[in-house]
């Protein structure tokens, strides 16, 4: 709107005639000058140039909107966007619905702590059929490290909906819409995502997971600046896919230690107040997720699983319309469940800070470039 032409704009026909004489072109040429330049430069008074101003800034300006207004927009467009139901139902209340649809939510936390339980249940929700929840659609998942399980998929589906995996056909139906590749490069990513985008454009995927991105810029040769460039434009790429396909979007993350020192480094080890050696067995080891903070800006929603004083947590670190809460959770034949579903609020630091208590598996891949 800046770029708009002061010819366009209703201004009495006198000072318009002013501004073409003066080269005054468009709205951002004479909003970029002060009063007095334009007093001196169209030869007006004060009060011609504070009216012409007024004019072109209420033109030009985006107009306010309230919080009902806002409101009322988004129930109106809720089939262009929406929420996935994660079948948590706490963290689905403290989300407003679940997984958003057109933007990037992760999920973060040491190995083995259940990220990929997680992405395997979501894909099992969206391949089902709309009566019982799901998309009813395809899934593409790809699979970084080889984690993916086409028999605990089939375990999880069997012990959430018996009535549909018991039966053969239905079962085979339902496994075969989740699409699964394996890049073994960046290079071979980027051809999946075009692959992709054809897919998205024939309205055949209904969701994208990637378990994990941060293993896939682990094993690149590039360091420092040159792996940050290569990393943003693959977090553009996939943001836009989120946007332009408005899908659920799910990319998993792994963590770094907080600091480079010993200490850190060898975080199985920490010690104790009375300057005992211990194991993340007994103590917490405090780490963040890695890819460093520009891609923690590009997700919306982060969701951090940790493991803290003999229990899983799930918290909502990060999200738009969700407070910070943690859920307790344990890992079943038929995937995550809640303990409670009543979320703890968390407070300060501590809802960045992830704890691996009892998980010894912590990744530190030399991401100096994208801390």
């Amino acid at each position: 709107m800046a770029n708009k032409l002061i010819s366009e704009i209703p201004l009495p026909k006198s000072i318009a005639n002013v501004f073409s004489a003066r080269n005054i072109s468009t709205a951002k040429d004479a909003l970029t000058l002060t009063e007095f330049e334009l007093m001196e430069l169209l030869d007006v008074g004060l009060t011609e140039v504070r009216s012409a101003l007024s004019q072109i800034s209420e033109i030009v300006a985006p107009p306010y909107q309230t919080a009902l207004s806002l409101m009322e927009q988004r129930f109106q467009n809720e089939h262009l966007g929406g929420h996935f139901p994660t079948g948590l139902k706490g963290l689905d209340a403290a989300l407003c619905g679940g997984i958003p649809f057109g933007v990037l939510t992760e999920l973060v936390g040491p190995a083995g702590i259940g990220k990929t339980q997680f992405c395997l249940k979501l894909s099992l929700l969206a391949s089902l059929p709309t009566n019982y929840g799901g998309l009813d659609g395809r899934v593409i998942y790809i699979d970084v490290e080889s984690k993916f399980s086409s028999r605990r998929l089939l375990e999880i589906g069997l012990r959430s909906f018996p009535e549909i995996f018991q039966m053969k056909e239905m079962a085979q139906e339902m496994a075969g819409r989740i699409l699964v590749l394996r890049p073994t490069s960046l290079a071979e990513f980027t051809q999946s995502l075009e692959q992709i985008k054809v897919s998205l454009l024939q309205k055949q995927v209904k969701m994208l997971v990637i378990d994990s991105m941060a293993a896939l810029v682990s094993g690149e040769p590039e360091q420092g600046a040159r792996r940050q460039q290569t990393l943003s434009w693959h977090i553009s790429f996939i943001k836009s896919l989120a946007e332009f396909s408005r899908i659920p979007v799910v990319v998993t993350n792994q963590v770094r230690s907080r600091n480079h020192d010993d200490a850190s480094r060898y975080s199985f080890q920490v010690q104790s107040r009375d300057g005992a050696i211990g194991t993340t067995m007994q103590y917490d080891s405090h780490l963040v997720a890695a890819l460093g903070i520009q891609w923690a800006h590009a997700v919306t929603t982060r969701l951090v699983l940790e493991a803290k004083s003999g229990e899983r947590f799930i918290k909502v670190a990060k999200s738009p319309i969700s407070p910070p809460l943690a859920f307790p959770f344990h890992i079943t034949s038929s995937g995550i469940s809640l303990l409670s579903d009543d979320g703890k609020e968390v407070m300060g630091p501590e809802i960045n800070a992830i704890h691996c208590q009892g998980h010894n598996e912590i990744i530190n891949f030399g991401m100096e470039g994208l801390h």
